[in-house]
């Protein structure tokens, strides 16, 4: 039998890569990214492996620029695990240099056993100790004004909030981008299930690899140089607590990825490392950037509209900005990105301005300026602004969900499955016939883009036309009639699902798209829910087999204008692969076996069981 692997690519190179609503008209040819839109007044100077000690004695270095200035400047400082050399600069950020010359002193450090510096890296572990001291220590530098800003994008957003809730003196402001609000729940798994396409390649290709190299065993770093050039064959590997890339019995290696197989639930080993639980804490500004298929979307909005609820301060609750563009995960759609290129065809609308928002908010909160970049005055208040697909149009509101949003109810009706005759209704159905489904753990559905992380062979991000998923007997498909006019959907759909299942835990999966009039079909955002985990992320209990219960399914945000004449579809099945692990339906512990199990579905959407799912539209106007 062929792997699942090997299945997978074979639908996927059958995939013709289309955005619908998004015209060729409005591409531009591709220029360097990212643009520059001007160096500073400031000449500058690098200073390299400044050592930085920790409480505990560790030794951390890091890169320096300094402006040539003799007035004492604020500090823009990055903690990065994935090498201060390259800063992130090319598909996210200008240089660091560039940064300087605008008169700032820029502190590019690698994390603890990462890079040049000292120590024993382990994920997440140390950046609320090391991000307190390396802001104190930054703050303190020849030439500072003890005000210091943070920066990075993915993990180097996490840096940034991991530091921000230990409360440094001297951090002034952060602005995070692609990152999350919770290291469990959003990160490594999300609604109970694993994050496969992201965690395990990410787990082997960077972060361990580093490490390795860090340490200076040269043996391991082969080893899993051998192992990236074939990603979908370790994705389909079992159990995950036996991973040979990551040699589970050399600690050396990566024995915090055998903890995050360990704690597959939400426990105090995820707790402790919070941001959610955590906002009273912050006292300083955020702008926060993500991206509509971004890996870490859910956690950034709402690290956004918890800080504005429930920040430490007034100040730091009303100084939240939020801005959300029609990006993936790592090179924002922009020109040099290999998956999604729909994103790219887009155009210079959806060009990313983080460098200049960025700069006009470190002007503003770190030397004072009470001009904005279009010469008003600075106004203090949350602010989101995002990018609405398929119009193609950057948007402004005032908070997260947005305030005018008019939650609307579809009902899942008619049959779903053998005879593609499925519907979303104003109303609930009466009495129907369910829709029944086989999920067998060995042939998962598969991802056709999605919000996942973080290359093209293995983590699929973005949208796609999902027409080849859809010719499957384990997805099933519920459509409204063509809409009568043009609707704006923003935020975070749900789906209450009436389900039952053969087996005692299992996954259900809920996926929005838009359906064109010619009949394509491009997904908008995607959810998923292990059944045992309905009730709690810290306390899963079994599911009585085959019996009706309710389980809600939250697919992430998305923001699109449907055209008249488009339809509104769902979704739903019991898989999406890689994007997220098959569940082997045998209630065991997650990763610690490779036995699998195959179930039966039952899809109920009647009087008793009105399924549904309700969208965040937002009125004309």
């Amino acid at each position: 039998m062929p792997s699942v692997a090997v299945r997978l690519a074979a639908v996927a190179a059958a995939v013709t890569l289309v955005l619908g609503g998004c015209s060729q008209d409005a591409s531009t040819t591709a220029g360097p990214w990212p643009p520059d839109p001007g160096r500073g007044p400031c000449e500058v100077t690098k200073q390299p492996d400044v050592p930085a000690t920790m409480r505990d004695g560790t030794v951390l270095r890091a890169d320096v620029y300094r402006p040539k200035t003799s007035d004492a400047v604020p500090v823009i400082l990055m903690r990065t695990q994935y090498g201060k050399e390259g800063a992130q600069a090319g598909t996210r950020y200008q240089p660091p240099d560039w940064f300087a010359s605008h008169c700032y002193l820029v502190v590019v450090q690698d994390i603890r056993g990462q890079g040049a510096s000292g120590g024993t890296f382990s994920e997440f572990t140390h950046d609320q100790a090391d991000g307190y001291d390396s802001v104190e220590w930054a703050a303190a530098l020849p030439g500072s004004n003890g005000k210091v800003g943070m920066y990075g994008s993915s993990y180097v957003g996490a840096t940034q909030w991991l530091a921000a809730v230990t409360a440094p003196p001297h951090l002034v402001t952060i602005v995070p981008a692609n990152t999350a609000s919770d290291y469990y729940d959003g990160w490594t798994y999300e609604g109970g299930e694993f994050r496969l396409a992201f965690v395990l390649p990410w787990a082997m290709e960077s972060i361990a690899t580093t490490a390795a190299q860090n340490r200076g065993d040269q043996a391991t770093v082969h080893e899993l140089a051998s192992a990236v050039r074939d990603p979908t064959r370790w994705l389909d590997f079992r159990p995950f607590k036996d991973l040979p890339p990551l040699q589970p019995r050399n600690p050396a290696v990566a024995p915090w990825y055998f903890d995050w197989i360990r704690h597959s639930t939400r426990d105090d080993f995820w707790k402790q490392v919070s941001i959610r639980d955590r906002y009273p804490a912050v006292t300083v500004p955020v702008m926060h950037f993500e991206g509509w298929y971004d890996a870490f979307l859910a956690g950034g909005v709402e690290n956004f509209a918890g800080m504005v609820a429930h920040g430490a301060t007034a100040d730091a609750r009303a100084n939240q900005r939020l801005i959300i563009g029609p990006w993936d995960h790592v090179d924002w759609g922009r020109p040099d990105s290999k998956p999604a290129p729909m994103l790219k065809s887009i155009g210079a609308v959806a060009n990313s301005p983080i460098n200049e928002l960025m700069l006009e908010w470190y002007d503003h909160f770190l030397k004072g300026s009470n001009k904005g970049a279009d010469g008003k005055e600075w106004a203090a208040a949350p602010r989101v602004d995002y990018f609405l697909m398929g119009a193609n149009v950057w948007k402004t509101a005032t908070n997260w969900p947005l305030p005018q949003t008019r939650p609307t109810t579809y009902y899942l009706s008619g049959s779903g499955g053998e005879d593609r005759t499925g519907e979303l209704l104003d109303a609930a159905p009466g009495a129907e016939a369910p829709d029944v489904y086989t999920y067998d753990p060995r042939f998962p559905a598969p991802s056709l883009g999605g919000h996942s992380c973080c290359g093209a062979q293995s983590g699929p991000q973005g949208p796609y036309d999902q027409t080849p998923v859809e010719q499957r007997s384990d997805v099933l498909v519920y459509s409204s009639s063509p809409l009568p006019r043009d609707t704006e959907v923003t935020g975070a759909a749900t789906v209450d699902l009436w389900a039952q299942s053969s087996a005692p835990d299992t996954d259900f999966t809920a996926k929005l798209t838009v359906v064109k009039p010619d009949g394509e079909v491009v997904n908008l955002n995607d959810g998923i829910l292990r059944t045992s985990f309905r009730d709690s992320l810290s306390n899963p209990t079994p599911v009585p087999p085959n019996q009706p219960s309710r389980y809600r399914i939250q697919i992430w945000p998305t923001s699109y204008q449907y055209r008249a004449g488009d339809r509104i579809r769902v979704e739903i099945s019991s898989s999406d692969y890689p994007q997220f692990a098959p569940n082997p339906n045998t209630g065991e512990p997650f990763g610690q076996s490779a036995d699998t199990v195959v179930a039966t579905q039952t899809i109920l959407h009647d009087a008793a069981h009105p399924s549904s799912i309700t969208l965040p539209v937002i009125p004309a106007g």
